[in-house]
């Protein structure tokens, strides 16, 4: 009996350095991968978004622009464009040709946007490293997170990093339903062009549309 207890103590212990050590490496990965996007002045990026069936692949999908200038954005997607400049946020609706105007709060945006992908994981999630992969000739490290707050919707994140430019090239979101959300980066454009006019909503570009102003 002793001898077995000292089996399963010793696997027990096994098993705590080795997750010890993926949470190691996967803090390794999505701090450098924080600091590359960090320390560009803009990034522009084409992204395609789509939820994921249990073959892997995308059942619909819809092809998305961001422009990111520190806490300013500009994003395009699914008929809709929205306008960030730091103060204040525009939301437009092409189908109806309506725009809202709300003060912009960055805490409330959706943390797992194109924008906020990069820096999510320094708060409310534990992550560990989870594999590594090659598509083509490239090599991806995978890392998965998941919330500290039980009762958030999200169960998981994965994120797929470069592991020789640190780029992101995918995260995927699964919620407490087993829906699959996927964002894939298509193309990504370090330190872009970025006027500020681009961040915010110029109605002379919209003829028509119906301005609300919920400020």
């Amino acid at each position: 009996m002793k001898k077995v207890f000292l089996i399963i103590t010793n696997l027990v212990l096994v098993s705590s350095l080795v997750f010890a050590q993926k949470d190691q490496k996967a803090t390794a990965i999505l701090d450098e991968m924080s600091k590359k996007y960090q320390n560009m002045k803009s990034f522009s990026a084409s992204f395609t978004y789509g939820t994921e069936g249990n073959n892997a692949k995308m059942t619909e999908s819809y092809k998305g622009d961001v422009t990111v200038k520190g806490a300013k954005f500009h994003l395009k997607m699914a008929g809709q464009e929205v306008f960030a400049n730091g103060k204040d946020l525009y939301t437009y609706v092409k189908e109806t040709n309506e725009v809202n105007i709300t003060e912009f709060d960055p805490a409330m945006q959706e943390e797992l946007s194109p924008t906020k992908i990069y820096t999510i994981y320094k708060k409310g999630y534990k992550y560990v490293f989870l594999e590594e992969v090659k598509e083509g000739s490239q090599f991806y490290e995978v890392v998965e997170l998941s919330p500290e707050d039980k009762s958030s919707k999200i169960a998981k994140v994965q994120i797929k990093v470069n592991k020789s430019d640190k780029s992101v090239k995918s995260w995927k979101v699964w919620d407490k339903s087993g829906k699959r959300t996927v964002f894939r980066v298509d193309r990504f454009m370090p330190n872009a062009p970025a006027d500020d006019k681009i961040f915010t909503f110029d109605k002379k570009l919209y003829p028509g549309v119906e301005v609300v102003d919920l400020r």
